[in-house]
């Protein structure tokens, strides 16, 4: 120990309870002080609390607190005083890293240090290293990579590619409840003995066409798995070999449905240990026109959908994350493509192509492109009554139902202040033919007296105006 005149402590080593509690230690010094943690990048020692930050001269009593931890954890603190810095040690429980399966990690506590080994079967970062390990209980996400000497940002320098077996330490976290490791520091890579080196037609056209995959494989053989939904339109034609040269190559059948996608799986042996690799081919397809009862029916996956509806609201204004109905059902639409350029408001009929998508177990409209757009325009009764006869410009008009002419198919009138029009069907929503059109009173409750807002067009019979064709938007019930 350095012993200092103008810095005197009773402990330079301080420590805390694994389960959390305190210790104090005795501060002597000749003129005022200061403390600091000493924080990095990686640890911002928020989990440790010192009493107080600075004092005047001669004896003082400082106490260091810390939560209970789940793991072994190190903290310094630098005692300042007459121009002099008095290192003061924090150590709580002893360090334990477990070594683990990827189950295991992705079951286990935040916060607990854990080493896993497993293949990389994904890089989805380069920069900053965020990719998939996977071994024979499940697959681990891996948000950010430390290079050699610690540093963040500098992932290509490991090496690291896809099939490679690879040996890493780190913290778990949770994002939004999904279970990672961050920052990970890699003890070991076992290269392996098989890598796509490059492709050939990895976006396949909508007729069809032949895929190649050109490896290097170090091993005994290779063999190639297409994946059980893929063998109805995906073929293996040829397996060429010159030394550790191989080129597959595939053939794809034209393709009738959405766009899709498959993970091919090639695999060699060295007699006594497995290796992988695996590369990604996409097949353009038909974009499917569907209802949104449809498009929520079906599976998460890279098929385009067309959906029309009526926005109903919209959460974000800047991406266009927003709410579409029509007379099936509504969906959350997660952005549209430069919507802002778009000028997009609520009550608008949208036409959008997007792929079905989930966050979270929930259905959304993902990467979704805007293909066309019926603006609709906020009016008055009194508004709308000026209006010429149009088919193709659609009003959005709130009024007091003051009488119900037709139950089943919504006919009533509609009054704001002195004004008053007939509105020649309320149907469900819009795209609704045939019978989707009747029963929405009845289902919503909807009743005289009752403030509707529906979207229609203006139109007449026998000379006498009304608004034509209305879609539901929304009521207030007068009760």
């Amino acid at each position: 120990m350095t012993l200092l005149d103008e810095i005197r402590v009773s402990s330079s080593y301080v420590a805390i309870p694994e389960e959390g509690g305190s210790t104090t230690i005795t501060v002597t010094t000749q003129d005022s002080w200061t403390i600091e943690k000493v924080t990095t990048e990686k640890d911002d020692v928020e989990w440790l609390t010192i009493s107080s930050t600075s004092g005047s001269a001669g004896e003082s009593q400082l106490t260091f607190s810390a939560p209970s931890a789940i793991d072994g954890r190190t903290a310094e603190a630098l005692l300042h005083s007459g121009g002099k810095t008095q290192r003061i040690n924090i150590i709580q429980g002893l360090a334990k890293i477990s070594e683990v399966t990827a189950a295991e990690v992705n079951a286990g506590p935040d916060g607990k240090t854990f080493r896993v080994t497993g293949v990389c079967t994904s890089i989805v970062n380069t920069l900053y290293g965020n990719w998939y390990l996977t071994d024979e209980t499940g697959t681990v996400y891996i948000y950010g990579t430390l290079d050699e000497k610690g540093a963040t940002r500098n992932f290509l320098s490991l090496g690291l590619e896809v099939g490679d077996e690879v040996t890493i330490e780190g913290p778990k976290s949770s994002y939004q409840g999904n279970p990672q490791m961050v920052d990970v520091t890699v003890i070991q890579i076992n290269k392996s003995l098989i890598k796509v080196d490059s492709v050939a037609n990895q976006e396949l056209p909508i007729e069809g066409g032949e895929f190649i995959a050109y490896l290097t494989s170090k091993g005994q053989g290779v063999s190639v798995d297409i994946p059980e939904n893929a063998k109805s339109w995906l073929s293996i034609s040829s397996i060429e070999s010159a030394g550790e040269e191989v080129v597959v190559k595939f053939n794809a059948t034209a393709n009738t449905g959405g766009d899709r996608g498959t993970t091919l799986i090639f695999r060699t042996t060295d007699g006594s240990k497995n290796y992988s690799t695996e590369t990604t081919l996409t097949q353009k397809g038909a974009i499917l026109k569907a209802t949104i009862a449809e498009f929520l029916a079906a599976e998460v996956g890279n098929t385009q959908y067309r959906l029309t509806g009526v926005i109903t609201n919209i959460t974000n204004t800047n991406y266009g994350n927003l709410y579409l109905r029509d007379f099936s059902g509504e969906t959350y639409v997660y952005g549209i493509d430069d919507f802002q350029e778009k000028g997009l408001k609520e009550g608008d009929i949208i036409t959008i192509v997007g792929k079905r998508a989930a966050y979270n177990g929930n259905p959304q409209v993902g990467s979704a492109v805007l293909e066309s757009v019926i603006p609709v325009t906020a009016a008055t009764i009194a508004e709308v009554l000026t209006k010429p006869d149009s088919s193709q410009d659609y009003f959005l008009v709130t009024g007091e139902i003051t009488q119900i002419a037709n139950e089943t198919y919504g006919n009533l009138y509609l009054k704001d202040g002195d004004s008053e029009i007939y509105l020649y069907g309320c149907y469900p929503g819009y795209g609704a033919t045939g019978d989707d059109r009747k029963f929405l009173l009845d289902t919503k409750g909807i009743k005289v007296g009752d403030k509707l807002t529906v979207i229609a067009t203006k139109g007449s019979y026998n000379g006498v105006p009304q608004l034509a064709h209305g879609i539901y938007f929304s009521h207030e019930s007068a009760e």
